[in-house]
């Protein structure tokens, strides 16, 4: 049993539909019983595998899988990127759908941590995206280059799947990502008891960001540039992504593990990626991040109050996960 994530409710409106994707596929062997998938792009999993074995941990401490596992997980890093391998919970919060919303998951919330450019909630049914644990003394994500829409290779059995940062989750517990991510890399995606105990890998990928949060495309495109430097254990050759042009809201009241959300993208040391692509649909926009939000580990809950001077921490176990 896991419990429900703590999330970071998104401020900032702009005008732009979500992008369709449309990127190179090529087929991958499913995982035993699970349906056919889809691998993203050129760089093979056991390639980013192979990066990741050695683990230099940056974590001051090690996190869950679920609430009632031992702290087995690390944080690693290297000068490109952050990783651990870990469980896949399944998060289905945010914008309704017709499998993620109250009937299929009696959990549901209809946040996420972040907004995307046009101000509603992402869609955890058709978005690729990950959940980082929330900020704490073991580890804080900001300073390693790490906020709302980081570019992340997800990488389980031979698939690779590239998602961006979706969700906040707990301070305590790792390994999580939507329903999208989950179905992509052949993992049943049942946001009451689906996912998979073990053999989850998240790369996320420094000071990288898919602008906008919700286009795939972008986050595919970036992802493989990244990946492709990442193996050959080099630098992408463009200049560092910006800071976001629309600033995020500021965290209601003060909870220490979610930080001010001003500095989600405080830049970290080291090299950095390439410029994101243009705004697929010619406005220019940016995805708003983020409030204080406090509830659950699948992704969302209900906000914060803005008068509030701590945050009351993670809720009851749900199920979701194997684990």
């Amino acid at each position: 049993m896991r419990v429900k994530s703590l999330t970071l409710a998104a401020a900032g409106l702009a005008l732009l539909a979500p992008a369709t994707p449309s990127v190179a596929v090529r087929p991958s062997a499913a995982a035993p019983g699970a349906a056919p998938s889809r691998q993203e792009g050129s760089v093979r999993a056991a390639d980013l595998l192979a990066r990741v074995r050695d683990c230099t941990q940056i974590s001051r401490g090690r996190y869950r899988t679920d609430d009632d596992a031992p702290a087995t997980v690390a944080v690693c890093g290297t000068d490109e990127a952050v990783f651990w391998t870990a469980d896949m919970d399944i998060d289905c919060d945010g914008r309704p759908s017709p499998r993620c919303n109250s009937s299929t998951d009696p959990l549901f919330s209809d946040a996420t941590a972040y907004q995307q450019s046009d101000g509603r909630y992402l869609s955890a049914e058709t978005l690729p995206y990950i959940v980082v644990p929330g900020v704490s003394a073991v580890w804080d994500y900001r300073a390693h280059g790490v906020g709302g829409g980081s570019v992340a290779a997800v990488v389980y059995g031979d698939r690779v799947e590239y998602a961006v940062v979706g969700d906040i989750g707990p301070r305590e517990i790792i390994g999580e990502a939507s329903y999208a991510t989950a179905t992509a890399l052949g993992i049943r995606p049942d946001p009451h008891g689906g996912g998979t105990p073990s053999g989850v890998t998240y790369i996320v990928f420094k000071n990288a960001r898919a602008t906008p949060i919700e286009s795939h495309a972008s986050a595919v495109a970036m992802g493989e540039q990244l990946a492709r430097a990442f193996v050959k254990g080099t630098a992408a050759a463009e200049p560092p992504t910006p800071a976001p042009t629309v600033p995020p809201a500021t965290d209601a009241g003060t909870a220490p593990q979610e930080g001010a959300a001003e500095d989600d993208w405080a830049p970290a040391a080291g090299p950095v990626a390439q410029e994101p692509l243009e705004d697929p649909d010619g406005t220019g926009a940016t995805d708003g991040a983020a409030g204080t939000r406090a509830g659950r580990t699948d992704g969302a809950g209900t906000p914060a109050d803005p008068d509030a001077e701590t945050d009351e921490g993670p809720g009851p176990g749900d199920g979701d996960g194997d684990g």
